[in-house]
């Protein structure tokens, strides 16, 4: 009995030890509740299905009572609001090219001579289906509201009643393997590039040749390339792969320019590998550049629009996503992949990707030189 009280004791003593080597610095407290705090307030304001913002066109043709009251509906719910009103059918294409909607309402010239005549009146929702899981939660919400509209038509003893027929672009069938899987050519391709270009140089530093490297003739320009280049390999290599897998396993269609996808890759992976140099020259051992880069990875996944749309996150976080690279790399492959887009059409998000490249690069070149070991 006496042996084992001493035993327990020991180990008593030993896990005091290790919980007071975990918590006695202010750096080690802040990887223990930092990360979890940010990534759980996160998950609760990003990662979020409901439906709060849906922009939607109309293409009124009818523009009788029973459209206006089905269309006042609509808004009256707080969660759809009118981006546009289209006077043809041609204009149908460019709000949904161009994200100005979610979703277009097409309503017939004889909507309202249809329910007087007690015919079932035809409604055309045209959904977006780059994003699946959004579009078919906001149809169903049209479908709730047409379905209300209807009880009360046919105990007015007007008529059949509205009938929806449903219309998905770029995704006919609303399959959130088409949605997701296109945006993965970026994101996976990131977390092993950001983590390669990360630990480069805090590697050098703990095995005490970055110093070395800092006398020889090369200048920090040089020894930035002579990082950059392998981790921009590694990551278009990694994006070729899933690309691969996605187009030729999970026949999932391609139906924009392949070169014009590499291109906003190369960008993209530029800007993410210097994001990842940025870390690796302020980490002193690679296991903080490890920590730094778990911590980074979550927040970067969450803003980035991969799992749920940007704008239906708070306004503070939609700002904070312009100096996420990943958002704007998700964008461009998603819409090279399912719209078919040239690449005129994803020119601005070339924009912010190149303004992190030009103020990440350089401050990894600066940290280089001025970073004390």
């Amino acid at each position: 009995m006496t042996s084992f009280i001493s035993t327990l004791a020991q180990i008593g003593a030993l896990i005091r030890k290790e919980l007071l080597a975990l918590l006695k610095e202010p750096s080690s407290r802040a990887l223990l509740f930092a990360p979890v705090l940010i990534q759980a307030l996160l998950f609760g304001y990003g990662a979020t299905y409901d439906l709060t913002d849906v922009p939607y066109a109309v293409l009124d043709q009818s523009r009788g009572q029973a459209s206006t009251e089905l269309l006042s509906r609509l808004d009256g719910t707080g969660v759809f609001h009118r981006a546009a009103t289209l006077s043809s059918p041609s204009q149908i294409a460019p709000v949904i090219d161009g994200n100005q909607a979610l979703m277009v309402l097409s309503i017939p010239s004889d909507f309202q001579e249809r329910l007087n005549a007690g015919q079932r009146a035809p409604l055309q929702v045209i959904l977006d289906g780059r994003n699946s899981t959004t579009a078919g939660s906001a149809s169903a919400y049209v479908g709730s509201i047409v379905a209300s509209y209807n009880a009360t038509v046919s105990g007015s003893g007007q008529g059949a009643g509205v009938a929806i027929e449903r219309r998905a672009w770029f995704n006919p069938n609303l399959e959130s393997r088409w949605n997701l899987m296109p945006a993965l050519i970026a994101s996976l391709s990131m977390m092993q590039t950001l983590l390669i270009a990360a630990l480069s140089v805090a590697r050098e530093r703990e095995q005490g040749t970055f110093d070395q490297l800092l006398v020889t003739p090369l200048t920090p320009i040089q020894i930035l390339i002579g990082k950059a280049v392998p981790a921009v390999l590694v990551g278009l290599l990694q994006s070729t792969i899933i690309f691969l897998i996605i187009k030729f396993w999970f026949h999932v269609p391609m139906n924009g320019s392949v070169w014009t996808m590499y291109l906003g890759l190369l960008v993209f992976t530029t800007a993410s590998v210097g994001l990842g140099l940025s870390i690796s020259a302020v980490s002193l051992t690679m296991q903080k550049a490890m920590l730094y880069t778990f911590l980074l990875i979550m927040p970067l996944m969450l803003l980035s629009g991969l799992l749920t749309p940007v704008r239906n996150m708070p306004e503070v976080l939609q700002i904070a996503t312009y100096a996420n690279p990943l958002r704007f790399g998700v964008s461009i492959v998603r819409r090279v992949y399912l719209e078919g887009v040239g690449l005129a059409d994803v020119a601005l998000d070339f924009i912010p990707l190149l303004v992190m490249g030009a103020i990440t690069l350089p401050l990894a070149a600066w940290l280089f030189r001025n970073r004390l070991s």
